[in-house]
Parts: C-alpha cells; sequence; structure tokens
C-alpha cells in the first residue's frame, strides 16, 4: 500500500499547465460540479469558461452535476421533508419528481446556457437518455442496520454511445444523474458516483469532484490538514471513518481508478479557476488519488506529486 502525503504550499497556477495541455489533448476528462459553487453565479460562470478553455486546450471535457441545495430549496418550497442516511437523500417518489426536474429542468439548463455563452459547445442530456445510465435500487446500511433510502440507485451498467457521439461533433455533454432502471422505475443517482461510473465507461483520463472543501482532511475534525495524495489501497483503508457527505465522493474516486480511469483529484469548487488548476497544472491542489503501484515494478513520479 502507497504512503499518504499530507500538507503544500499552494502551487502558482500557471506553473506547468502548458506541458499539461500538451499531453492531456484529445484525453477524455469527467467533471463532476456540485456543492455550494452551483448556486453562486459567479462561481457558475467560472466554472463554465474554464470548462470551454479546457475545449479549447484540446482536452474532452464530460460535466456531471449535481442539484443537492436546489432540490433542498424545492423541497422545502413544497413543504415535502429532507432526509439523509449514509450520506445519501432519501428519495420517496414525491422526492423523485422534484429532483428529476430540478436536475434536468433547471440546474442542467443553467448550467447549459453559461458554457453556451461562449460558444455552441454544451449539449443537455440525463442518464435516462438513450439508456446512457441503468440503475439498481441501492441498499444502505447505518451503524449495522438495514435503511431505506428510496429510489436511490445504484448504476449497473453505462452505455456510453450517446456521449461519445456528442465528444465526437466537438460537444461538451452536461449530464444529470438520473437513470432508468430495468425495472422501468426512474432513480435518482448520486452525482458523485454517476460520474466516476461514466469515467470508467469512457476510459477517461480522469475524473475531477468539486466540492465544499479544500480536499480529503488527515484527521477531522481534528485538523485542517489536507492528504495531498493516496493510492487506492490507502483510501480503502479510510473509507469506514469517513463523514458520510466525504463518503460518496471518495468511494467514487476509488472505483474510478480501480476502474481504470489514471487519477482522480477531489477540489474545492469554490475556489475560482479549480478545474483549470487540477487538470492543466503541473501539480494539482486538493487530493488525488492514483491506482496501487503494480508489484514488482518502482512507481515512478507523475505529474510533479
Amino acid at each position: 500500500m502507497g504512503t499518504a502525503v499530507t500538507g503544500r504550499a499552494d502551487a502558482d497556477p500557471s506553473a506547468g499547465s502548458s506541458l499539461r495541455a500538451e499531453e492531456s489533448q484529445g484525453r477524455t476528462v469527467v467533471v463532476k460540479f456540485g456543492g455550494n459553487a452551483m448556486v453562486d453565479a459567479d462561481l457558475q460562470k467560472s466554472f463554465a469558461k474554464d470548462v470551454v478553455d479546457l475545449w479549447r486546450a484540446g482536452v474532452r471535457p464530460v460535466v456531471v452535476h449535481g442539484g443537492g441545495p436546489q432540490i433542498s430549496a424545492m423541497l422545502d418550497r413544497l413543504g415535502l421533508p429532507t432526509r439523509f442516511e449514509a450520506g445519501l437523500r432519501v428519495t420517496t417518489p414525491e422526492t423523485m419528481d422534484v429532483v428529476r426536474m430540478v436536475l434536468t429542468g433547471r440546474v442542467q439548463r443553467e448550467l447549459v446556457g453559461h458554457i453556451n455563452a461562449h460558444g455552441p459547445f454544451a449539449v443537455g442530456m440525463s442518464g435516462e437518455d438513450a439508456h446512457t445510465m441503468t440503475a439498481v435500487r441501492r441498499p444502505a446500511v447505518v451503524e449495522g442496520r438495514a435503511v431505506d433510502i428510496g429510489l436511490v440507485g445504484d448504476v449497473v451498467d453505462v452505455n456510453p454511445g450517446m456521449v461519445r457521439a456528442l465528444l465526437a461533433q466537438g460537444h461538451i455533454p452536461v449530464v444529470s444523474p438520473v437513470a432508468r432502471g430495468e425495472d422501468g422505475q426512474v432513480y435518482n443517482v448520486n452525482a458523485d458516483l454517476a460520474a466516476s461510473a461514466l469515467a470508467v465507461a469512457l476510459r477517461a483520463d480522469r475524473l475531477v469532484t468539486l466540492t465544499d472543501v479544500a480536499g480529503l482532511y488527515a484527521n477531522w475534525p481534528h485538523s485542517t490538514e489536507v492528504v495531498e495524495r493516496l493510492t487506492a489501497g490507502d483510501l480503502d483503508g479510510m473509507l469506514p471513518g469517513l463523514a458520510s457527505g466525504m463518503l460518496p465522493k471518495m468511494e467514487s474516486c476509488l472505483q474510478a481508478v480501480r476502474g481504470g480511469v489514471r487519477r482522480a483529484h477531489v477540489l474545492d469548487g469554490r475556489v475560482p479557476h479549480a478545474v483549470l488548476r487540477g487538470v492543466l497544472d503541473e501539480r494539482s491542489p486538493g487530493t488525488t488519488i492514483v491506482p496501487d503501484p503494480v508489484r514488482g515494478r518502482v512507481e515512478a513520479p507523475a505529474d510533479g506529486h
């Protein structure tokens, strides 16, 4: 198992960008956009510009978005309860109607609009479209007991054909994490896990997850020191002790790198240009997760880590 590295002074945002841009040309990067940055208009616009700048640098970005704050606000407005178990929203049929409406009818449209302010790039879709994502009902266990979390789905199959077609045509897919089940039911899928499943199916070079913290904390709540780098094995051992809010994010990163994605990053989405730094800079901010080293071979330093 590798060694977790903590602590680092912030790198110059421009350091290594031209080198990384050249290396990243033609590679697919899945970016999960979520957290409270989604309700900040300036950060939304900054994110949209970053995504377009990645596209102009030759990267093929795919955006998977969340919408938790907006969903909670709409549920409050409608007088419907909001409850979380194991870090996931308990989704009743009534809640599912709101989730579907907010994600595909509002959040996605706003994000597509911000990206397309820079040109005709973004195309919105959901996991339901062309059966891109198929899900089954997700079980949940809290403190050793089974908990019913309703219409929450685990992605069990991804058909990336539609996304690949959009990328081949020079578009930027913007995907809402709603999936169809083989039973005909529509499921609410955690956006982090949806992004991971899509990244694996696309054989993406990397997965970038934006959240509301600087990265994975080494000893939360006693310290805010960020773990700079983890191997998959390191992270696997840490999962049981993680806070519920961070659990699906780190679970998604683990699934991605074990599914063939070269590396996964967890970055602070409240920081302007976090996406550009995460993809193009020589040293990425936040926490980076890499596959376990191959036995019998010395792992060479990669990307400044």
